[in-house]
């Protein structure tokens, strides 16, 4: 197996590499981040271990680069910025994991493995439906090229439904994922979202199944 390591921490780097090297792990190193995504572009890479905060290109940077050329080499993040809304930051871009220094060799070597048996499915950080994209990280969307703004629900419901392409999804599945269940939502609250979501995307693009529910069309 062969791993890249993009760090630009010497120490930690050279540490790294003498680590996964006794495990029986081929290692390439980079010190930057545009250095490194020129490797993983052109390597033939089984993981990344990728540090967030680089010179020259953030890893934030690398790993949307990197999907955005549907390249799906599993990568697992490190960083020193440990808040929530920081490793959402890093999984919304196309990280398959993240690590936060300091952290336990025995644990990265572990999770280093996990990604290694779950392979390289497509994971990209932009979902597409035909002329639809949506950005979970931005919380942009686009239709046909052309920003939409949409409310957050309207987001949600939307992300929901370009997760499951081709599926006919329930109303009631939609209430469970989409909707607080924690609150008391009305029974019609789906059909007046969609309703809004229609208007905004394009009547064409959501199409009601009678007595199942809904699915995006247009693919």
């Amino acid at each position: 197996m062969r791993v890249l390591v993009v760090e630009d921490e010497e120490r930690l780097a050279v540490a790294l590499r003498r680590g996964l090297m006794a495990e029986g792990f081929a290692v390439d190193i980079a010190g930057d981040g545009q250095d490194g995504l020129e490797l993983a572009r052109h390597g033939d890479y089984d993981a990344m271990i990728l540090d967030v905060m680089l010179p020259r290109l953030s890893g934030y940077r690398v790993v949307r680069q990197l999907r955005a050329e549907r390249k799906w080499l599993p990568v697992l993040m490190l960083s020193a910025k440990d808040g929530e809304y920081d490793q959402a930051d890093g999984l919304d871009c196309g990280a398959d994991d993240y690590l936060t220094k300091p952290f336990s060799y025995v644990v990265l070597l572990a999770r280093l493995r996990a990604l290694l048996r779950r392979g390289t499915p497509q994971r990209p950080a932009v979902l597409r439906h035909g002329d639809v994209e949506l950005d979970p990280a931005l919380r942009r969307v686009t239709v046909a090229g052309e920003e939409v703004v949409l409310t957050a629900r309207e987001f949600a419901l939307l992300e929901y439904l370009i997760r499951r392409p081709g599926e006919v999804v329930s109303k009631t599945e939609l209430l469970d994922h989409v909707w607080d269940a924690a609150v008391d939502t009305a029974a019609n609250a789906v059909e007046v979202y969609a309703g809004y979501l229609r208007r905004k995307i394009g009547r064409d693009r959501l199409e009601t199944v009678r007595g199942a529910g809904y699915r995006l069309s247009g693919a």
